[in-house]
């Protein structure tokens, strides 16, 4: 009778065992798992804030476009156009 006691306490050593290395593998494939959601939520954090940033910059595009001194920094830029008897230095070195 001695026997099959200690047998069934072995048995039973093992199943805990066997159940605690699956809660440990389990704990540390779901602490992976977090960490490659965290990384992805960072990532698009800030993908996030350089859409908001972009918007705010075109919103305020958006609100000077019509303005005269935006029209002449265009007309002057891009299309290389100047006021009437007005200078313009061209650099050479350039």
């Amino acid at each position: 009778m001695k026997k099959t006691f200690n047998l069934k306490k072995f048995y039973i050593n093992i199943i805990i065992i066997g159940l605690l290395l699956y809660a440990i593998f389990v704990l540390v494939s779901q602490q992976s798992k977090l960490n490659n959601y965290s990384e992805t939520q960072k990532y698009y954090s800030e993908l996030i804030e350089d859409a908001k940033k972009e918007q705010t910059s075109l919103n305020k595009r958006k609100e000077n476009v019509n303005s005269e001194e935006y029209i002449e920094q265009i007309a002057r830029d891009r299309l290389d156009m100047f006021l009437p008897n007005e200078r313009v230095y061209i650099d050479i070195g350039q």
